[in-house]
């Protein structure tokens, strides 16, 4: 399978107010939109885009129609993570883990949208010896060359 595109959809009971949260608070801006559906993209990344359905929808199958987002925790990988968070923290949005070092190779915080979707803004770092043994060779943040 040649995937073209890669995106997200998250099912929500209010579709105008999860779109204005990432066009608000994540940059995104509308491709598309209606009533029951919005097309997202990062005003930064063409390449990084979101969906939003109304979760009762009829293209949504009826199993699952109604249900709205679930266990589902959305990564966005930043430059910056300190900006970021500095900017999501000024806006009074709770964080919910805060911004700290893991020794898994990433600086990061996580926050939430309104539909309880987690939100996990990261900046890769070096990982500790220990997570760096666990990464195939080149795959871990700062890494270069051979391991020893």
């Amino acid at each position: 399978m040649k995937t073209t595109s890669y995106y997200p959809v998250i099912m929500t009971g209010d579709v105008a107010a999860t779109a204005d949260f990432y066009v608000r608070y994540l940059r995104f801006r509308p491709l598309f939109s209606s009533d029951w559906y919005v097309h997202l993209q990062s005003q930064e990344d063409e390449g990084v885009n979101l969906g939003i359905v109304d979760a009762g929808h009829e293209t949504v199958p009826e199993a699952a129609r109604g249900r709205g987002a679930q266990g589902l925790l959305i990564n966005f990988e930043v430059e910056d993570v300190d900006t970021v968070h500095a900017r999501i923290a000024a806006t009074g949005l709770p964080i919910l883990r805060s911004l700290r070092d893991e020794p898994f190779g990433q600086r990061h915080f996580i926050f939430a949208d309104p539909n309880g979707v987690l939100i996990d803004v990261i900046t890769p770092i070096p990982p500790s010896a220990e997570f760096l043994a666990q990464y195939e060779q080149g795959a871990a943040a700062g890494q270069t060359g051979e391991r020893s």
